[in-house]
């Protein structure tokens, strides 16, 4: 149901007064003047809606798009369901269209077609393979020996690498210094670390270190002897939250003890 405004009840009244009195004084009484009493009047058919405001809104707009180019947005749109604006705009203009981006844009909200963005895929994350016992997977990594490491007149300028591999399931870790990064080297470490590890080893899969921040080199001989140090020292002694503030050591004894 409509609803009556206070607009219409006052012209309603000013026309029940002047039908009773008089215009004239309907229009001292209502402080307004005849002609304003006169136009209501003939508007009024005895409905309170004929009292209502009529729209002011214009039947046609002088800018309003054609037929045509509504025929031509809309085979365009088909089309092209998902174009952006100005992309969709271009297309139109090479097709005959003379429109400005800004008509063209209201002109698509207006008629609830704009472009239809298909949603982004869900990332799905990969979830970690947890490894079941020593050996399963072993990560190897190859570091190049930072410059700034080399404090001697007789290593500066040469290269040294760090091979270094850590079993997944216990973080056990061994590493071995090279003065040469070969295929020699490489098959060189891997028969060294079989020997090393206690485990048999079933996957090794290529894959940098706080040991350089903190260590300097005067040789190769210096080199491999602190990171052999290293090596026995902090990693494979240190607790980690990941095993439950075990060390790699403690979490391969267990195992070995186990099986």
């Amino acid at each position: 149901m409509a609803t009556i405004t206070q607009d219409m009840r006052y012209r309603l009244s000013l026309i029940q007064y002047a039908d009773k009195y008089g215009v004239s004084k309907a229009a001292v009484k209502y402080k307004t003047n005849r002609q304003y009493i006169y136009r209501w009047k003939r508007r009024y058919n005895g409905s309170i809606e004929s009292l209502r405001d009529l729209s002011r809104r214009p039947h046609h707009h002088p800018n309003q798009h054609t037929p045509e180019e509504i025929k031509l947005i809309s085979d365009m749109r088909r089309r092209n369901p998902d174009a952006g604006l100005v992309v969709f705009w271009v297309k139109l203009m090479q097709r005959g269209y003379s429109r400005s981006i800004p008509g063209l844009y209201r002109f698509l909200k207006k008629q609830g077609i704009m472009a239809v963005h298909p949603p982004n895929p869900k990332y799905i994350p990969k979830p970690y393979e947890q490894m079941s016992h020593p050996g399963q997977r072993i990560q190897v990594d190859v570091k190049f020996v930072p410059s700034a490491c080399l404090v001697n007149s007789r290593v500066i300028g040469k290269q040294f690498f760090q091979c270094t591999t850590i079993d997944e399931y216990s973080r056990w870790r061994f590493v071995e210094a090279f003065e040469e990064y070969s295929t020699y080297s490489s098959a060189l470490f891997v028969e060294h670390l079989v020997k090393a590890f206690p485990c048999p080893i079933e996957c090794i899969q290529t894959d940098n270190e706080r040991f350089y921040a903190t260590h300097c080199f005067y040789s190769f001989e210096d080199f491999a002897k602190q990171l052999k140090a290293y090596n026995r020292r902090d990693y494979n002694s240190f607790p980690m939250r990941p095993l439950w503030w075990k060390t790699p050591n403690q979490v391969l004894k267990d195992y070995l003890r186990s099986v």
